[in-house]
């Protein structure tokens, strides 16, 4: 449909008044920065934009990384007819709307219609279930982008129809570029004035913005718009301003992402790679989040277990302390605590062996769930029991030498079954060393 005068003016209005950063927008590839792993000349997502021959794709990669810019570049270079939805503001009436128009476009004119759908985590399962005929048919092609995981957030039968393709968080150097860009560039960027931009300065953001050029390019434009030129006429930028300009480093976490996941998962591999410097880092990563500390708690409780086990018997008592001193004392405070908690089960010697041992017995019971219990181990409750040989023959431990008796505990067909295999590590090395004696001791 074509655009009247009035919708011309209006988006040359919005164009001309929108923050720097949307203005910075590169419009085709060559003016694309970083993402080289899939964008670079030759790379297959590069090849298919080329050529307009974009199949549907899903983009997802951190805030700022490039996935609506990327978008916007096909809209510029497609001969197809381009349609850009937001996932919080569409419904599943505006979605049949789009194939219906995508449906008459390719009957009519054989003409294909792209469908871009940014934040595409947004849609929840019937939003996206009505996307799913028309995709696999190919009556229109969908780009979505999120920042979330799409194997978290989106149906597995939309991501078996689509190709992925993830943006990775720019490096220090990607975000030195754009900065340097848009310094130079006179018509949409800042390239008309006379600024200098102190390397201190342009270090800072590049570090702070933590991979996203929106926050950057932000930072600059604040801080052109606030600091006054100087005699000369030059708008000079040191790093105090750049300092103030960006607060705090952005850091993408959130309780129901990936991020969330992925972090825990660093912290607790660290202490079980016994790197208590890393286990801090993410600790304090999920600190600064906002991660609730009896979650973090409760995740060494189990790694106690389940990680050092009998190689310190002592760490699940460590960590159970931590996890009542977080529950009694509640932040700041108990960021303490944790810290000598994740240090100490760092540095503990490990063994998986008894969460190892649990999982061959549980294999046992679920291949043979009826294994008759030993009659002498058996309760027996009732004289007739007794009579039927239940508890008879039971050899009690503490009346013999050393307390220890050997009979037959394990169920018929199940002699000899061996679950528990200590290892060396810690006091661990005691209980296998005991174990071999008693049995060495008995078959003498």
């Amino acid at each position: 449909m074509a655009q009247s005068f009035f919708d011309l003016k209006k988006e040359e209005s919005l164009t001309s008044s929108a923050p720097l950063a949307e203005r910075m927008r590169p419009e085709n590839l060559s003016e694309f920065v970083g993402q080289e792993h899939i964008i670079a000349k030759g790379k297959m997502l590069y090849r298919l934009i080329e050529a307009d021959k974009l199949s549907s794709i899903i983009l997802y990669g951190p805030p700022g990384c490039g996935k609506t810019t990327l978008a916007r570049i096909v809209a510029n270079t497609t001969r197809s007819d381009f349609i850009q939805i937001n996932a919080v503001t569409s419904g599943v009436g505006d979605i049949k709307e789009i194939i219906k128009k995508a449906s008459d476009n390719l009957g009519m004119y054989s003409k294909r219609t792209i469908v871009f759908i940014d934040e595409i985590h947004r849609f929840n399962k019937a939003q996206q279930d009505a996307l799913l005929p028309s995709v696999e048919n190919g009556t229109i092609i969908m780009i979505g982008a999120t920042t979330e995981n799409p194997y978290f957030e989106i149906n597995p039968a939309l991501i078996s129809r689509s190709t992925l393709f993830e943006l990775k968080r720019l490096n220090a150097n990607d975000i030195r570029k754009i900065i340097t860009n848009t310094l130079r560039d006179p018509e949409k960027g800042l390239g008309k004035f006379r600024i200098e931009l102190s390397d201190e300065a342009m270090n800072h953001w590049a570090n702070v913005a933590n991979g996203d050029s929106r926050t950057a390019i932000n930072a600059l434009e604040l801080a052109f718009l606030t600091t006054p030129p100087d005699k000369d006429g030059v708008i000079r930028i040191d790093l105090a301003t750049a300092e103030e300009c960006i607060q705090k480093r952005s850091i993408s976490y959130d309780k129901s992402d990936s991020g969330h996941y992925d972090t825990i998962s660093a912290f607790i591999k660290s202490m079980r790679g016994s790197d208590p410097n890393a286990a801090l880092y993410y600790m304090a990563k999920m600190l600064y989040c906002g991660e609730d500390p009896k979650f973090i708690a409760r995740r060494m409780v189990i790694f106690a277990s389940e990680d050092i086990s009998n190689a310190d018997p002592h760490a699940l008592q460590v960590a159970l302390d931590v996890f009542r001193a977080v529950e009694v004392i509640g932040l700041p405070e108990c960021r303490i605590n944790l810290a000598q908690g994740a240090t100490y089960l760092a540095c503990a010697p490990k063994s998986n062996a008894s969460y190892v041992a649990l999982s061959r017995a549980m294999g046992d019971i679920k291949k043979y769930p009826t294994a008759d219990i030993p009659l002498h181990l058996r309760n027996a409750v009732y004289e007739g029991q007794k009579a039927d040989g239940v508890g008879i023959g039971y050899k009690y431990p503490h009346d013999f030498p050393g307390h220890y008796v050997p009979q037959q505990y394990m169920p018929a067909g199940f002699e000899g079954r061996m679950y528990y295999e200590p290892t060396e590590q810690g006091y661990e090395k005691t209980l296998k060393e005991y174990l071999e004696m008693i049995k060495n001791e008995y078959n003498k």
